[in-house]
């Protein structure tokens, strides 16, 4: 990784963090500091289950603890087991917390006015893009993809998501049974491998990989979900796949999908596949692409 591209991360991180006034206890000049008013924001009018807000804020289980025990010894917080499951924990804010909460909002906006409020319309302009031109990617940057079971809950309900968009787009509806099968047995190793894009720890995208002949994998259940889409998850997992593949011997990697799937279709030939004659009999394909990834023999 370049080293300029790294001091300028660093460089935006300490002039953000200054400009915004996070560094000290006194966040937005209301006597706390930055985590305890974020905690206060994200439970908000309506409250939050306590896992919720630990995922939202990517906090462990203690440190999100003591935020709310100081919370609640200062009157803003109380917490309480949830009314659907008594198992999980409720966070809700007392009247205090909700006068306090409206005092935080109107400080924020005055914040994020006082930014913009010295540039020029253009200026303005510019910044709004970066913003959220850099919201974006940093959304980007904390998916992680990861090797999961792929009869899993997670990976049920990403394949169940992936069905269910396929029959709403194909004109005459989608049947999983009558095409070739992808079998979670079919997805594991040694003989494939399924894949899951995580970002704050939920589940949004899919991508496997099935054995169909000695040195050949076929690409199966490619599925972002539509929250998810724009940050770059399909080709991240189209090429942890390729790794995968490569580095377990395989020489070639196949597909096919469906005339409807033109963003698919044109992420494959991006990526160095290419149209080829049909390798099965699947009623549902109308294009079918390989792509060579092992070492060729050279011609004799």
């Amino acid at each position: 990784m370049d080293e300029g591209q790294i001091q300028q991360v660093r460089s935006f991180n300490r002039a953000l963090t200054r400009r915004i006034g996070v560094l000290g206890d006194n966040y937005l000049e209301r006597g706390r500091p930055l985590a305890e008013s974020r905690l206060l924001f994200e439970i908000g009018r309506d409250g939050a289950d306590v896992r919720e807000l630990r995922a939202r804020l990517s906090l462990d289980s203690g440190y999100l603890s003591r935020l709310l025990r100081a919370l609640e010894g200062q009157g803003l917080v109380k917490s309480h087991p949830a009314a659907a499951d008594a198992r999980v924990r409720r966070a809700t804010l007392t009247r205090k917390g909700l006068r306090e909460f409206e005092a935080l909002d109107q400080r924020s906006q005055g914040l994020a006015i006082s930014l913009l409020a010295p540039l020029g319309s253009a200026q303005r302009a510019r910044m709004i893009e970066a913003m959220a031109e850099v919201e974006r990617l940093l959304r980007a940057a904390a998916v992680v993809i990861v090797p999961a079971d792929p009869d899993g809950a997670d990976a049920r309900a990403c394949v169940d998501a992936y069905l269910g968009e396929l029959d709403r787009t194909f004109e005459n509806g989608f049947d999983p049974a009558q095409g070739p099968s992808a079998k979670p047995e079919e997805l594991v190793p040694p003989v494939g491998l399924f894949l899951l894009a995580r970002l704050d720890d939920e589940a949004v995208g899919c991508a496997a990989l099935k054995l169909i002949a000695r040195g050949v994998g076929e690409i199966k259940r490619m599925w972002v979900a539509p929250s998810a889409r724009g940050l770059g998850v399909a080709q991240r997992l189209l090429e942890a796949l390729e790794q995968h593949a490569a580095a377990t011997g395989l020489r070639t990697l196949r597909l096919d999908t469906h005339r409807s799937l033109e963003a698919a279709r044109a992420m494959y030939l991006r990526n160095g596949y290419r149209e080829i004659p049909a390798y099965n009999d699947n009623p549902y394909a109308h294009h079918w692409f390989e792509k060579r990834i092992g070492p060729q023999r050279r011609a004799s």
